[in-house]
């Protein structure tokens, strides 16, 4: 077994020792205050549940008298909760907050020469590896004995142990810095599709750009937009594409190298740069209506109608509207007919009213949410990255 990181910080050369966790800790589970009284609960200590070890807040609260007449133990601010029992059986987390536990969770409080978040990060790098070890097809829960036994190896000093356990903290609070901004522009964008497209039959929406105060149009969709019924008159013509609800991708991308198209794709739609394509049954009423904008042309099955607007519709204000907006959600609930799947042909998208402002201000509106769209993508792709950095450093810089 090896017994050193293949990365280490500089001046650190001792070799790392094997310890079991029982040796190098304090651990404890709690317990559970009845619920048929009510006089254990409201109180003022947090009860920590499994779903809430990294939290800052719980759902629940104890009084003294249900701490004192139950199983449940007090932990601190920065003690390693461990998660035993159900969905969460493997995760562990830093305490944010001074509370009770119950039976679900082990508090480990190391011993003072050794790192809580070296020992933290080690259990989390472990939680595959545990898992699959002692829990059958990852059901049911462990025990604070299974996990008390596990050996890990340790630094002999300290100080490379707080380094190490320093580093992965750094890193964790850059990955939720970014996942809060993350968070925070979807709500904004979540937010912002209500107030600036009309709903509930308005003509106007709640939130405008300033110089814009003329009402919006109602107009049947198939005024604005132009069917493209271009196929393939041989087979890989263009290159396949899948129109997801995550987006359009070249389909070998999609698949990780696989292209699961027809053998033979001859007939196929044919999307040109810049046209609309969508999948037209759906099983949950849900359509996502995507334009090509990577290749100059690619194909899709003709399962997948393909359009193209007019000019005084802007593509990209479209495609908000149809994929957030009100008035086709309320449409494609019509279009239901028995059974469980909805089709949206291309004859009935046609039909469809839709409330339109100007063309300036369509261009506007879509800006906008571009903007928006371009921030949540660049702290996914940071969150991506950092990810993808911690997970390669749990490996190096453990043994």
């Amino acid at each position: 077994m090896k017994k050193n990181p293949s990365i280490r910080f500089n001046g650190f050369t001792d070799t790392w020792e094997q310890r079991k966790l029982s040796e190098i800790s304090e651990s404890y589970s709690g317990g559970t205050p009845s619920v048929s009284n009510r006089s254990y609960y409201g109180g003022s200590i947090p009860f920590i549940r499994s779903g809430e070890i990294t939290s800052k807040n719980t759902e629940l609260y104890i009084t003294e008298e249900g701490l004192n007449s139950s199983s449940a133990k007090l932990v601190e601010e920065g003690d390693i909760l461990y998660a035993l029992y159900g969905a969460t059986s493997g995760e562990v987390g830093i305490s944010q907050i001074n509370g009770a536990i119950n039976q679900a969770i082990l508090a480990i409080k190391p011993k003072i020469e050794y790192d809580s978040n070296f020992i933290m990060q080690w259990l989390r790098r472990q939680k595959n590896s545990i898992i699959s070890t002692y829990l059958q097809g990852g059901q049911g829960n462990l025990s604070g004995a299974i996990v008390k036994d596990l050996t890990l190896a340790v630094p002999i000093e300290n100080e490379e142990q707080t380094k190490i356990g320093t580093f992965f903290k750094h890193l964790d609070d850059t990955i939720a810095l970014h996942q809060r901004q993350l968070d925070n522009f979807k709500e904004l964008k979540k937010a912002m599709l209500q107030k600036m497209f009309p709903q509930n039959g308005e003509k106007v929406p709640e939130v405008r750009f300033e110089g814009f105060t003329e009402g919006w149009e109602q107009r049947k969709l198939g005024e604005w937009i132009v069917p493209y019924a271009e196929k393939t008159n041989r087979n890989n013509q263009y290159p396949v594409l899948t129109s997801s609800r995550r987006g359009i991708f070249l389909q070998t991308d999609y698949y990780n190298g696989n292209q699961i198209a027809s053998e033979d794709n001859t007939g196929y739609n044919i999307v040109p740069r810049g046209y609309f394509t969508y999948r037209h049954m759906s099983d949950d009423e849900i359509f996502k209506f995507n334009i090509n904008d990577i290749v100059d042309y690619g194909i899709v099955s003709t399962l997948y109608p393909v359009f193209t607007t007019k000019q005084g519709l802007d593509s990209d204000f479209l495609q908000y509207q149809l994929n957030n907006g009100g008035e086709f959600r309320s449409y494609a609930t019509l279009q239901k007919q028995g059974g469980s799947r909805t089709y949206m042909y291309l004859s009935k998208l046609e039909n469809l009213k839709l409330t339109i402002p100007e063309l300036q201000e369509q261009i506007k509106i879509s800006n906008f949410f571009n903007q928006l769209d371009q921030s949540i993508n660049l702290h996914q792709q940071k969150v991506n990255d950092y990810q993808q950095i911690k997970k390669a450093m749990l490996q190096k810089m453990f043994v």
